[in-house]
């Protein structure tokens, strides 16, 4: 029997692949899935407790990936690559089959290859989602900033649980990232500036009060979140440390504090801060962003995606991210302003 084409998701057994793997499966139950990894037997795993799910052992050094030819009528209606793309072997494989390809490792200093590739293969889309937590941040910052008439600021402040890096692909891409760069980039008075280290440090505060040291950082969520608002004032900064949820005797929590600034209808001054907090970290939230974004490519939510390149805010519909991390445990409180 002709396996039916499926959605190909390479680190399907590491902790992003596996958690896109099960909320896509919960939203689409008949929606076929091949889990792939260099371990087949965890890759085996994962497809076993899913259901119309396959699993494949995969190759990123090689062109093919290392998989067979695809039969009449089989073959995959995308590519997700939960892990870092090295060679872009990949992207090319979903260029080649002229099917949507979704990466989340490359980083703000990585993607101009990827850009590059996408301008040469224009036959399908390709959505750049290496955001923080693919894309979720900037999904709710902007699904908040619908009430502004004007945004002036934007400030994102994160906290990662030192313990909650990822797992070896994790940590290998903050490796990668900070040695890319240690600059962090802004928006100041409309300019997207490049901050040296130390003047790119910044106090953050955790949810429980703790004071950690933070880094803006060079991250694709700065250039969203300023074209998309026109806000002329965007940061992103981050701090690795104890999170608030361990503190409190828990496990690993993910927040995030987000304070938007500028006018409301009529223009009154209007400023929002709330806090996003997983009590489960950051898999959770990175697990949704590659959700929404295959949803949309595929065409499972809304139109499916045209060829050319995408950002997460130009498919996704920010409202609805917000309903969908209310539905998978994350917590939005209102935070006091200057808090």
């Amino acid at each position: 029997m002709t396996q039916a084409p499926s959605v190909l998701i390479l680190g399907g057994s590491g902790q992003a692949g596996a958690a896109t793997a099960a909320l896509l499966r919960s939203w689409h139950p008949h929606l076929p899935l091949t889990i792939a990894g260099r371990d087949l037997a965890r890759a085996e795993r994962v497809a076993a407790g899913l259901g119309a799910a396959t699993a494949v052992a995969v190759d990123l050094t090689r062109g093919d990936l290392g998989l067979p030819a695809a039969p009449p009528g089989g073959g995959h209606t995308a590519v997700v690559a939960a892990l870092w793309d090295d060679r872009l072997h990949g992207l090319r494989y979903a260029q080649r089959h002229r099917v949507p390809y979704l990466s989340i490792s490359s980083g703000l200093t990585d993607i101009a290859p990827e850009v590059v590739a996408a301008a040469q293969g224009a036959g399908a889309p390709l959505l750049l989602a290496s955001h923080w937590c693919a894309g979720t941040v900037v999904l709710a910052a902007l699904a908040w900033a619908d009430a502004f008439e004007r945004v002036d600021s934007v400030r994102i402040g994160a906290v990662l649980d030192e313990a909650d890096t990822g797992g070896p692909a994790g940590i290998a891409d903050l490796a990668r990232w900070s040695t890319a760069t240690s600059a962090g980039l802004v928006r100041r008075d409309g300019i997207f500036t490049w901050l040296p280290e130390d003047a790119a440090q910044t106090p953050l505060t955790s949810i429980d009060g703790t004071v950690l040291t933070g880094q803006n950082v060079a991250i694709l969520d700065v250039p969203s979140l300023a074209l998309a608002t026109g806000a002329a004032d965007v940061r992103f900064a981050f701090a690795v440390g104890e999170s608030a949820g361990r503190r409190g005797g828990g496990g690993p929590s993910i927040e995030v504090r987000i304070d938007l600034v500028g006018a409301g209808r009529g223009g009154a001054p209007l400023r929002v801060s709330r806090a996003l907090v997983h009590p489960e970290g950051q898999r959770p939230l990175t697990a949704l962003g590659i959700a929404l974004g295959v949803e949309r490519l595929l065409g499972l939510r809304g139109p499916a995606a045209p060829p050319g390149l995408h950002t997460p805010e130009s498919l996704i519909d920010p409202e609805y991210a917000v309903q969908r991390l209310g539905q998978i445990g994350a917590v939005v409180t209102d935070l006091p302003a200057g808090g």
